[in-house]
């Protein structure tokens, strides 16, 4: 699937786009052209899917697993298409910090711009053929998610599985009342999606045309209060009131004594598998449409699952079960004979999942922050990879390097490195030294975080696992790709043989 190269690890929030958020305009093709420069190949992103505040903006949080997030519309290209003014964009924030999104004051500025364009393609002789044939296309999750927005706006915000019977249930009768009734509402939810995916195309097609692919990635559990639990309820562990029978999580290990709840409703397999995997293909498909290669997150839940009962508070009392495993792999290569999918297998993982893996020829996941704790036979010291592996410094769940250095790393952990690195290790070389470690592995591919690329500190991190406050926030500030930086990449690439 791979050739030896490399790539970076950067999420469209945090582009240095107009108006306080990052998009699919000016600033990602500029990224783009920086990978280029630099000799990369890939570009690897977080889900693009929907976000809200109940989930403090998370990208694996989500109302569906398949729209796109309306904030990543660039209103630059809007003034292109004739859908915006260009003084218009006056209105869009200005970030009070560079490097961090403001979500409040962005979602509430741009929205209202946007609300500005949806006007003028209404009552414009631009709703044409490309709209309709977008809509038609994706009508087995447009239609539903489209009328699951608009009812929970209607219902503030309520869950779906307390709204009224007839429409909890998805009647058809009361859809097709319901779709007479809000007709414009529909389109514009339609249209940001529309507009969204037309961007996200050309912005891929540039890319592709400077040799970049895209990584994406797959939250392996849906939102219970999602259109997909909503529209598809049949394929989970639902009650006969729709609420979740089981929820999934993790059992309790060194690093929790209760486990970790999720609070996901669990897949019902079964039925599913006899579906001939219908919703999952779906989704497989939806996103190999959109990205060259997918990370599927939280790998292991295919071949076996923590259930916890849904009543209870942790996950202490859960149980293992068993997932689709093989034969949902086998289904997918039948569609999929190279499997363009890297299972993000970190933590504890047993024989069944490392034996899938190999079978299909999936590569797994090493991060230089956990490989230094002093076993020489840990799986995540470059000696121990095998060539079928990305090797990633940290991910967005981790510490920035030079973060990690600073405030995480144990004292033999530092101690361990300097024999490792045969030099003294310092808090302002280690994103480079690691970076460099990296690149030279015989894993075939290198992923490094922009922020480790930019040597910054752990003020940057993205994402600390277990919080909800501050995450997702992290921007690159404009004017930070600069060509010496791009300079120095290509030299490390050109050493390491990438």
């Amino acid at each position: 699937m791979f050739q030896r190269s490399s790539g970076i690890l950067l999420h469209i929030t945090s582009l240095p786009s107009l108006g306080g958020i990052g998009d699919f305009g000016p600033a990602a093709y500029d990224f783009a052209d920086f990978l280029h420069a630099s000799g990369q190949k890939y570009w690897q992103i977080l889900p693009l899917n929907p976000t809200d505040f109940v989930y403090g903006n998370c990208p694996y949080s989500s109302p569906s697993a398949f729209a796109m997030n309306m904030l990543f519309i660039s209103p630059e290209l809007l003034v292109n298409d004739g859908l915006l003014k260009k003084d218009e964009l006056s209105t869009l924030p200005t970030p009070l910090v560079a490097d961090k999104v403001d979500y409040n004051t962005v979602i509430d500025k741009k929205i209202k711009l946007l609300d500005q364009a949806f006007g003028r393609f209404k009552n414009s002789e631009q709703e044409n053929n490309d709209f309709v044939t977008f809509c038609e296309r994706n009508s087995f999750w447009l239609e539903t998610y489209a009328a699951f927005v608009i009812f929970k706006k209607r219902f503030n915000g309520m869950i779906w599985s307390d709204w009224p019977d007839d429409i909890r249930a998805g009647r058809e009768a009361i859809l097709k009342e319901f779709r007479a009734k809000f007709v414009e509402d529909i389109k514009r939810v339609k249209f940001f999606q529309y507009i969204a995916f037309k961007q996200w195309a050309l912005l891929r097609e540039y890319c592709l045309q400077k040799g970049i692919s895209f990584i994406g990635d797959i939250p392996i559990y849906v939102n219970e209060d999602s259109a997909d639990v909503w529209g598809n309820p049949y394929f989970f562990k639902l009650s006969a009131a729709f609420k979740p029978v089981f929820v999934a999580g993790v059992p309790p290990d060194y690093f929790s004594k209760t486990g970790q709840r999720w609070g996901n409703p669990i897949y019902d397999w079964e039925r599913i598998k006899a579906s001939n995997y219908e919703w999952w293909m779906q989704r497989i498909r939806h996103n190999l449409n959109l990205f060259d290669v997918i990370r599927i997150d939280h790998f292991r839940g295919l071949m076996g699952y923590w259930e916890i009962p849904a009543d209870e508070k942790t996950a202490v009392n859960g149980h293992w079960t068993k997932g689709p495993g093989e034969n949902f792999l086998a289904h997918l290569r039948k569609e999929y004979p190279n499997l363009p999918i890297i299972a993000e297998d970190l933590g504890l993982i047993t024989a069944d999942v490392s034996e899938a893996m190999q079978k299909f020829n999936l590569p797994g996941m090493k991060v230089l922050h956990f490989a230094f704790g002093g076993d020489l036979k840990h799986p995540y010291l470059p000696e121990n990879y095998p060539e079928q592996c990305i090797v990633y410094t940290g991910t967005h769940d981790n510490n920035t390097t030079r973060g990690w250095f600073n405030c995480d790393a144990l004292p033999q952990e530092k101690e361990f490195l300097k024999t490792y690195l045969k030099k003294e290790v310092r808090e302002e070389t280690i994103a480079t030294d690691l970076i460099d470690v990296a690149l030279k592995s015989r894993a075939v591919l290198s992923i490094v975080p922009m922020q480790d690329v930019l040597n910054l500190n752990e003020k940057s991190r993205m994402n600390t696992p277990g919080t909800v406050l501050d995450n997702w926030e992290w921007r690159l500030v404009t004017g930070s790709l600069t060509k010496n930086l791009s300079q120095m990449l290509r030299q490390l690439i050109k050493k390491s043989n990438r």
